[in-house]
């Protein structure tokens, strides 16, 4: 039983760190395609993308330190590093948050121009990724907390894809972009 036990961990890390790895690559594919572009939209995606970098390193980090026994020091082992884990990722997203708040307020005042195009480029490049996290960390989603927080997470960056791919759209359909209406631009950036 034991055994099982020990098993199904390493397989909940090994897709941990697989997710990890994903999300890690998007995150530095969405800081680049920020400074070409100068979008919010993928500013914050990129935020969210390393708070969900932070927090799957923090989960893959936590699914190695609960199979530590307990002892006399510690009681409960590790069992607590879940909780800790999880509540570091709510205080970070806040922190984000709280940014993407104050960078939205000062664009509303002075908005940039945004490239469509490139928009579009990083937002696909982000879904297709997050998707690939979604489907490694499906299975294991509900095995424990650490891994539900996981799934979430992921699940929240696709989301947060499609709301860049969404912007994009709408840039480059009606040239749009938070000030006077501008035409789109004839090559599509």
């Amino acid at each position: 039983m034991a055994d099982a036990h020990a098993s199904a961990h390493a397989g909940g890390r090994r897709r941990l760190a697989i997710a990890f790895g994903i999300t890690a690559a998007i995150l530095v594919a969405e800081i680049v395609g920020a400074v070409l572009t100068g979008s919010l939209a993928l500013i914050v995606d990129a935020g969210h993308m390393a708070v969900d970098a932070g927090g799957l390193l923090v989960a893959l980090l936590a699914s190695v330190l609960v199979l530590r026994p307990a002892s006399d020091r510690r009681t409960w082992g590790f069992a607590r590093v879940e909780v800790l884990a999880a509540t570091l990722q709510a205080a970070v997203l806040l922190a984000v948050g709280l940014f993407v708040l104050v960078e939205g307020i000062q664009r509303l005042v002075e908005p940039p121009s945004i490239p469509a195009g490139g928009l579009l480029v990083f937002g696909v490049v982000g879904l297709v990724g997050n998707v690939a996290s979604v489907a490694v960390l499906f299975s294991g989603r509900g095995a424990d907390f650490n891994r539900r927080a996981a799934f979430l997470e992921v699940l929240g960056d696709a989301l947060g894809s499609v709301g860049v791919i969404a912007a994009a759209t709408v840039i480059a359909l009606t040239g749009w972009q938070g000030r006077t209406r501008s035409p789109p631009s004839s090559s599509g950036c």
